[in-house]
């Protein structure tokens, strides 16, 4: 049985899919701002300091500032390979989620003892993030929307009839009609708001948002610095980069998808690429056409599954980025500058869309760009320590770091100061997630997965055998 999304791209057509992509920029629409910071001096001297941080991401950024917050007297120095958030923090759909287990439901599967207390920690740590980006006066557009999980098979349906709660008002079960006074699509057959789980915003703009308050909270900021090696130096490590070496009390790696600089940490992630696209500016009748009045965040409930959303330009016209479905996995873990595109994805993302919004469906594209992600076998980060506690490591995100790097940035700060705190007693600090096989095992344990999941896609959701085998051990492959 074909689902929706099959049908699209046989309805559409690849020449009409490559003719909305034909003028798209290849480049993540977020970095293509012309109020991108300008680079930042790489490191070009031997440097001493009481923390290092490798890596210019969200959970560098957070962890930088929060220490120097923590400790306004502690030296920080950042250490950036290329420019901060050119990596995964700019090219991602910018949904903040309060989850830090990619959802109750996995969180429930995975650690059902802490599943409460991690959706409690995870509230907290959103309505903290929102209240930096104001105290900082951070210009990202951070906005609580919520998010609208919609059917767009029949028997999905009762998944979300399941999942409401008529004892939580945040949390609202709509059906077809509801639903699409909500967002008008004729593929939606029912949807599940969560009103208060979910904030949408620039992701470029929190991430130099956060740069500059670090950069004024003291914080020193090298780019173009790529960190080659730790070493152990008694009391302290020694961080080496091509422009010097900084000895540090304590380093916090921060490198999520990149190869770690500790070997026995490797096998935890693999890379995934994730593709998007951005609409040119709508119209105010195409954007009526859709309604969406109340910009929530939308996924559907597929394995492959597509997340979209309104995003505002500077002037305010609005545009819809539509994302995800293709998770591609490269053989040998391996991260190349080509495969940041695919114009066989884009071209099916640009068939998905018009099947989604017909109304739209001669709107064309402005960007088209992909990225890696930092997958692990239970979906969220994990955590460990080396070289005596000197040195803090997370990673892990599978695509909803942009809230959950914050609370991994605390996670470190408290490992490193070698106090017990609640965060670090969690069985998600304490417990690792199975790792993934080496090569040739992954590559093929990945396809195999990935055609038991579009089988299950075109059987009703029915999981086969592989899957249930892979459930049963707690070994997943995700976007």
């Amino acid at each position: 049985m074909m689902t929706v999304y099959d049908l699209a791209e046989n309805q559409y057509g690849r020449p009409r899919a490559a003719k909305a992509l034909a003028a798209a920029a290849r480049e993540p629409y977020w970095l293509d701002d012309p109020e991108r910071p300008a680079a930042l001096p790489a490191l070009a001297r031997d440097a001493e300091t009481d923390l290092a941080v490798v890596g210019g991401g969200y959970t560098g950024l957070w962890t930088a500032l929060m220490a120097k917050e923590r400790d306004p007297g502690r030296r920080v120095v950042l250490l950036e390979g290329s420019r901060i958030a050119w990596a995964a923090s700019g090219r991602n759909g910018g949904f903040c989620e309060s989850s830090l287990t990619h959802g109750e439901a996995n969180g429930i599967k995975h650690l059902p003892d802490e599943a409460a207390q991690l959706d409690r920690l995870g509230r907290e740590n959103l309505r903290e993030m929102a209240e930096t980006v104001q105290r900082y006066g951070i210009d990202c557009g951070f906005e609580l929307t919520g998010s609208l999980s919609v059917a767009t098979e029949a028997h999905q349906v009762q998944w979300l009839e399941e999942e409401a709660d008529a004892d939580n008002p945040d949390l609202v079960f709509l059906d077809r009609d509801a639903v699409r006074k909500e967002v008008d699509s004729p593929l939606y057959l029912a949807g599940l708001w969560d009103r208060t789980g979910t904030a949408l915003l620039n992701p470029a703009r929190l991430a130099w948002g956060l740069q500059r308050a670090a950069l004024e909270a003291g914080v020193e900021i090298f780019e173009n610095t790529p960190v080659r090696d730790l070493e152990n130096a008694g009391g302290k490590v020694r961080v080496l980069t091509d422009g010097g070496t900084v000895t540090a009390s304590r380093v916090a790696l921060a490198t999520n998808v990149f190869p770690s600089l500790l070997k026995r940490t490797r096998l935890f992630t693999v890379p995934v690429y994730d593709y998007a696209l951005m609409t040119e500016p709508l119209s105010p009748g195409q954007l009526a056409a859709i309604g969406w009045h109340n910009r929530q965040g939308l996924s559907d409930l597929n394995n492959r599954f597509h997340y979209y959303r309104l995003t505002t330009d500077r002037d305010g016209a609005a545009r819809i980025l539509f994302g995800g479905y293709d998770a591609v996995y490269n053989y040998g873990r391996r991260m190349k500058p080509e495969y940041e595109h695919r114009q066989e994805t884009y071209e099916r993302l640009a068939s998905h869309f018009a099947a989604t919004f017909p109304q739209l469906a001669d709107v064309r594209f402005s960007h088209a760009w992909g990225g890696a992600i930092d997958t692990c076998s239970r979906f969220f980060a994990f955590f460990t320590t080396a070289y005596g506690g000197k040195v803090a490591f997370s990673a892990g995100y599978t695509g909803l770091g942009v809230g959950a790097t914050r609370f991994g940035a605390n996670v470190m700060l408290d490992l490193l100061s070698g106090e017990q705190t609640e965060r670090t007693e969690l069985q998600m600090v304490k417990r690792k997630p199975l790792p993934f096989p080496p090569e040739p095992v992954a590559w093929l344990g990945v396809k195999i997965t990935t055609a038991a999941m579009v089988r299950a896609d075109r059987r009703q959701g029915r999981r086969g055998p592989w899957l249930k085998a892979m459930d049963a051990v707690g070994m997943g492959f995700d976007s």
